[in-house]
C-alpha cells in the first residue's frame, strides 16, 4: 500500500557477531546490548525496498526508534517494546540503505 517495491528478501538468522558489526554504530549508546541480543536472538526477514523518496517514506511507516515516541499506526508504535526491541530497521540514508543492503545479500540476490 505505501507503493514500495521488494527488490530483495529473505529470512536469516544473525549470529551475536553479525549483530554487533550490523549495528557497531550504535556501540556506545546505553541500547547497544539490548539491540544485539534481541536482534541475535531469532530469524530477521532482510528486504531491500525500492521506490522514489524510500528511505524517508520507510522511516516515517516505521515510526521514530523509540516506540514511546512513534506515531500511532507505525510500526514501531504497535510492535515494539523498547528502543533496543524496536520491532524493525530502517536506514537513516540511502549511503547506507546500500551498505546494510550488502550486509544481508549478495549482488546476486538483488533484483
Amino acid at each position: 500500500e505505501a507503493g514500495f517495491k521488494i527488490k530483495a528478501m529473505k529470512l536469516t538468522q544473525l549470529t551475536v557477531a553479525d549483530a554487533k558489526k550490523f549495528y557497531e554504530v550504535h556501540a556506545e549508546r546505553p541500547f547497544y546490548g539490548e539491540l544485539v541480543d534481541f536482534m541475535s536472538s531469532g530469524p530477521i526477514v532482510a528486504a531491500v525496498l525500492e521506490k522514489d523518496n524510500a528511505v524517508e517514506d520507510f522511516r516515517t511507516l516505521i515510526g521514530a526508534t523509540n516506540p514511546a515516541d512513534a506515531a500511532e499506526g507505525t510500526i514501531r508504535k504497535m510492535f515494539a517494546r523498547s528502543v533496543g526491541e524496536n520491532a524493525v530497521h530502517g536506514s537513516d540514508s540511502d549511503e547506507n540503505a546500500l551498505i546494510e543492503a550488502s550486509f544481508h545479500f549478495s549482488g546476486r540476490e538483488i533484483f
